[in-house]
Parts: C-alpha cells; structure tokens; sequence
C-alpha cells in the first residue's frame, strides 16, 4: 500500500487558443479554462483529471489557485482513501470553487481504476460501453442556422439536439416550433435550454408550448433554487423539466427538491458536484426515487470523460451531452468522444478515465502551472 502514496500533484491551468462560444443573447464568446490535475504516487501509478472553468473576457485562474490550498493535504495520502479525502474537503471554512474539490476526488478515482486495469466506468459497475448523445449547440444567428445545423447533425448519425439560444422567449420559441415542423417525423427528440434566464410567466407559457410540440426536455427556465417556480412549471405543462445542475449539487439538496416534484430529472456534473464520489450517491438516490439523472458535460474532453464514465456505470441516464462543433473541446487530447454514425458514444478504450493528454500543448498553452510535493 505505501509505494501507491501520492507525493506529486501538478496543475495546470489551460488556456488554448481556440474558437470561443456563446449560448445566450448579449453574451460575448466565453473563455473556457481547463483546469487539468496530475496526480503521481511513489510507485508512478498517476491519476488525471480535468474541468473547465468558463468566464467571460479572460480565463478564470480561480480554480488553480485554490487547488494550491487544498493539495497539501492529499500529499502522503493513498488513492483508497477516497470517501474520507471527499468528507474531509467538504468542510474547510469558507465555501470553495467546486472544481477544485472534484479534480482531487476524480483524479483518485483514475488512479484506482488504472491500478485496477480498467477503465472506469467498468471499476464503477459497468452497466453499458455505450449511450445515446444530444448534439449541444452554441448560439446561432437565426432560425435557419438552427435549421441547418440541426440538419447537418442529423446527417451525422444524432438522433437528438439541444439548443443554446438567445433566452429570449419571443425569439427562442418560434425558433423551436421552426425546427420541429421542418424535421416533424425525422425521428429526432429536440431540447431546449435557456440558461436560467426566463421569468415564470414566460417560463410557464413556452413549456405549454413545448409540450404540444413534442419537445424531450426544457432546461433551466428558471435559477435552480426557485423550486416553486419549477413546481408551478410542471403542473402546467407535460414536458420534462430540469434544472441547470451548476447549483443545487449536494446530496441533501437534490433529495429536497426531488421530493417536491420541481424537475422531472436530476441534473448534475461531476467537475461541478464533488467528483465521482457524490456524484454516485446521486445516481443512487435518483434510483430510489425512480427518478433518472442527466448529467451535463460541456467542458474538455477530461469533463466528458469523467461524466461519461459515470453515465455508462448506471442506467438512470438517457443521453450524453455532445458539445459541437468538436474541435474547440478537444485541445490537448490525443483521445476524443465523439458521436457515432448510429447516435452512440462509446467508453474510451484505455484504463482508468482512458484520455491520453498531449502534455506538450498542454504546457504550451497553461496560464498558470504549479507543483506541490
């Protein structure tokens, strides 16, 4: 067991070069950092992880930076120890950046799995080697660009798309009915997500909507913590509502909002909740419930991978979310996920998270990088 201590742990936080995006009226192309957490014991097993923190004007270095607090404490400590190492770094005075939490708790996990010589969602169960995948759009022009994208997407083998849009109701809903009436028999489930930014009047109406139309899901219509809101959403309409899943992330949060019928669905990512640890509690309690958990992953390819994993662990979740186009998502991976021509993602085929990094562009591209023996 000693020779599996860690004695290194190096950060790097990333900021490529990149085409950038936007998913809401008056938002600028975001600045998406990816935060990447090497972790190496005494014998070389190592353990990756990977989240994005994204902001506008410049890239966020917060995560990073409070990763710089919290590692010195995982220094001499053993990958098995993942359970205490969570619990202990969920009460450390003030609040912290989520992420840096989850790096440390899914770096260990990758560490164990490698050790263990599989990959991770078969170290977690493995329930599946495959999941169906929505195509995650960024803000387009106008309804014909959704039109054709929508189009474009199909045509590669997605059977279901999410919109990000202007968040605007007047423009978002018939940008919504244009899509379903051009692609109606297609076969295709369409989302919508408006990033928290409705009203509950507006809310109210463009789910009655959503629901004559046939819509998968609505998302984020309102902030997370207006369970009213998301209660009064639901009874007024059929479609399937969720949450966000950037705020309401704890175990006993989710369990209050479940019961009070405010999401048809739990949301949650694993880079956001706590790692892997929490997030297989929420899988488990979302069973219990009867209730499935769409995990979001709009990051790098380390985001996805990690969500991923957790996805093809259990069967509680319908969809793997794709962000599209692929290229600004997959900097510094020489292993990627994407979507096959049937609408499926598969497990990366290596142990562990199974992403090789190209750590030369990786240190290339880092904003700031640091080691902590």
């Amino acid at each position: 067991m000693k020779e599996h201590r860690i004695e290194r742990a190096e950060v790097f936080v990333v900021g490529p070069d990149v085409e950038r995006y936007s998913w809401a009226e008056g938002m600028n192309g975001q600045y998406m950092a990816n935060i990447i957490l090497r972790l190496t014991a005494q014998s070389g097993l190592t353990g990756i992880a990977g989240a994005a923190m994204i902001t506008p004007h410049s890239f966020d270095r917060a995560v990073g930076e409070t990763l710089r607090h919290v590692l010195p404490d995982i220094i001499g400590r053993h990958p098995a120890e993942r359970e205490i190492l969570w619990r202990q770094m969920r009460n450390l005075g003030t609040p912290m950046v989520p992420q840096a939490h989850s790096l440390i708790d899914i770096a260990l996990w990758d560490m164990a799995a490698r050790h263990a010589q599989l990959p991770l969602y078969q170290f977690l169960g493995g329930a599946r080697n495959k999941i169906l995948s929505y195509a995650s759009t960024p803000l387009l022009a106008d309804n014909k660009g959704y039109i054709d994208y929508v189009g474009e997407r199909h045509e590669e083998g997605f059977t279901a798309v999410k919109f990000h849009c202007w968040c605007v109701p007047e423009r978002d809903l018939p940008m919504c009915e244009a899509v379903q009436k051009h692609f109606q028999g297609k076969g295709l489930a369409l989302m919508l997500d408006v990033e928290q930014r409705y009203d509950l009047i507006s809310a109210t109406r463009v789910a009655r909507r959503l629901s004559e139309i046939g819509f998968r899901w609505f998302e984020a219509p309102l902030v997370d913590t207006d369970i009213e809101g998301y209660r009064e959403i639901r009874r007024q309409s059929t479609v399937p509502v969720i949450a966000a899943g950037n705020t309401w992330t704890d175990l006993q949060m989710l369990l209050q909002g479940a019961k009070a019928g405010a999401w048809s669905a739990l949301r949650v990512d694993a880079t956001i909740c706590g790692g892997i640890t929490p997030i297989r509690k929420v899988m488990g309690l979302a069973e219990a419930l009867g209730m499935d958990v769409e995990i979001q992953c709009w990051g790098y390819t380390l985001t996805q991978a990690a969500n991923l994993h957790v996805m093809l662990a259990y069967n509680n979740c319908t969809y793997f979310e794709q962000p599209v186009p692929y290229q600004a998502f997959e900097y510094g991976s020489e292993d990627i996920i994407r979507t096959d021509a049937q609408g499926y993602v598969h497990a990366p085929p290596g142990n562990g998270l199974g992403i090789g990094i190209d750590w030369k562009a990786i240190e290339a591209a880092s904003i700031l990088k640091f080691e902590i023996r």
